[in-house]
């Protein structure tokens, strides 16, 4: 039984990496795809609308996922079905409120889009894009469903999935324009949240079903760590977007490009720990709520370790072939991000071998953690973005962002301390959060 059970484990876990692995490449190659079809203007634009509707998303969405993983473990632990329907209920509702509080709000900001950002050609492009919003709210919530299942490999055959359909979209549609692209990506997105919401349905219907109950003393609890997630995750989201959209305010339009493409190896590093990262939210969150405290900062230290290996041995070729890769992947006519790639190179790293500080806070049941360490780095960032990126133009901005990153390592670095410091029951506290912030 016990082989058949890690046979198992481990074509789940091979699964998972394949299909998040997939899912990148393809992101990455949809980018790659817009910078060789696009012009450097266009594609500049193109970053603008996505950076914009992006912002004003991370602003509206409340971030119930986490809370849905986190609570969800703990009532399917305790077999609490009533509260567990309760809670996706909730989620549903909530998810649903953000989205279309979004799509109104880029549908207001879209007139006045090109005098906010000195260009033009915004305007229609970003109303077609107020329906990203939309037509993205409630994929997580499908996506949740499929995880509490332990189901991480299914969760990634699915990201695969909206990848593929993005993919498809921009290949088929960057040849006849900017508006085309972004309709295309509406579309595509539409049809990704249908599947994966009736796949999560599925996953769902697979526990046993009970009345939905209020969920009790727990609600405010739950709601907390709701308020604090959205926090966290609005901080984390708006980072790079504003970041591009200050950049967009005091530079042109082809640095905004560079930066753009620059930004591609922070994508490819984070597909490097894409899968460790899905495993970890999943095990380590009901590895918590079971009490085995030590087996979570242990497997966190297996990843860092892992992490700064695989950095190791990459990052020295990608630093002294960034030319030929810049011409390679994002075309002759973009070779002037050149420089900006290879600081955001060193910046990705740094960020890969960190990538469990996006699992760790939900598992511990501590997000506004992520608060504090990503409003640090977006303090750092932003003004960072505009003085630097005035003069150096992309360069500058990646350099902002190397900086910014180097904060937000440092500042996890003494969390992670602390917390492994502190009693057993003191890190299962939410009311511990002030203890664990310098």
């Amino acid at each position: 039984m016990v082989p058949l059970m890690r046979s198992r484990l481990f074509w789940r876990r091979s699964a998972a990496a394949a299909g998040t692995y997939a899912s990148a490449a393809l992101g990455f190659g949809a980018t790659v795809v817009a910078l060789h079809v696009f012009s450097t203007e266009t594609f500049g634009l193109y970053a603008l609308v996505l950076a914009a509707t992006a912002f004003v998303q991370s602003l509206l969405d409340l971030t119930v996922e986490e809370a849905l993983v986190k609570f969800g473990f703990r009532y399917s632990e305790r077999g609490d079905w009533g509260r567990l329907r309760r809670l996706f209920e909730s989620a549903i509702k909530f998810k649903l409120a953000g989205g279309v509080l979004a799509t109104l709000l880029l549908l207001g900001l879209a007139p006045a889009a090109n005098a906010l950002l000195n260009k033009s050609g915004l305007t229609t492009p970003l109303l077609i894009a107020a329906f990203l919003p939309l037509a993205q709210c409630t994929e997580n919530v499908g996506g949740v469903a499929i995880i509490l299942r332990g189901r991480y490999d299914v969760r990634a055959f699915f990201l695969f999935v909206s990848m593929a359909l993005r993919f498809t979209g921009i290949a088929v549609a960057a040849s006849h324009g900017l508006t085309a692209t972004i309709t295309a990506i509406v579309v595509t997105q539409v049809v990704a949240t249908i599947a994966i919401s009736v796949a999560g349905w599925i996953a769902y219907r697979r526990f046993p079903q009970a009345p939905s109950v209020p969920l009790g003393e727990e609600r405010r609890d739950i709601l907390s760590f709701v308020w604090q997630s959205t926090a966290a995750t609005a901080v984390i989201s708006l980072t790079a977007p504003l970041s591009l959209l200050v950049l967009g305010r005091v530079a042109s339009t082809r640095q905004v490009a560079f930066f753009r493409a620059a930004m591609s190896p922070q994508q490819a590093f984070a597909v490097v720990s894409a899968p460790a990262r899905l495993i970890l939210l999943t095990e380590q969150t009901r590895d918590w709520e079971r009490g085995t405290r030590q087996v979570v900062f242990a497997g966190t230290k297996r990843y860092m370790l892992g992490m700064t290996a695989v950095a190791a041995v990459i990052l020295p070729p990608l630093l002294v072939f960034t030319p030929e890769l810049a011409k390679l992947l994002f075309s002759a006519k973009n070779v002037g991000a050149v420089d900006a790639t290879r600081i955001m190179i060193v910046a990705g790293a740094l960020r890969m071998i960190y990538g469990w500080t996006k699992s760790f806070p939900v598992s511990i049941g501590r997000p506004a953690l992520r608060i504090w360490t990503h409003g640090l780095e977006m303090i750092v960032l932003v003004p960072l973005a505009g003085v630097l990126g005035a003069e150096w133009g992309a360069t500058g901005a990646a350099a902002a962002v190397l900086i910014s990153s180097i904060v937000f390592c440092l500042a996890w670095t003494v969390l992670f301390i602390r917390i492994q410091r502190e009693p057993a029951s003191a890190a299962t506290s939410g009311s511990s959060l002030e203890a664990a912030v310098p």
